[in-house]
């Protein structure tokens, strides 16, 4: 029974990580695409943790998820980009 939980645990895990994987690349809005680079890095700390890498999984959302995520994300949001299109300037 145990083996079927992580199992279970593995396959969402991993659903997770291809299809959030995939939409980093093929997101046209750029904060999405930080979003699920974030939910990326949960799922692959989510991975070490099945493996029973408790440290690895922990470090992974210090450092990358809190530290690293959250730095892209500003970066992001503090750049400056242009909403709209040119016929909207008057």
């Amino acid at each position: 029974m145990y083996v079927i939980g992580e199992l279970i645990a593995f396959l969402i895990f991993a659903v997770a990580l291809i299809a959030s994987s995939i939409f980093v690349i093929a997101a046209k809005n750029i904060v999405r695409a930080g979003l699920s680079l974030i939910v990326s890095l949960f799922s692959v700390a989510g991975l070490y943790m099945l493996l029973n890498a408790y440290f690895l999984g922990v470090i992974q959302v210090l450092v990358y998820v809190g530290a690293i995520g959250i730095l892209i994300l500003f970066a992001i949001m503090l750049t400056k980009t242009e909403m709209g299109s040119d016929s909207d300037v008057r």
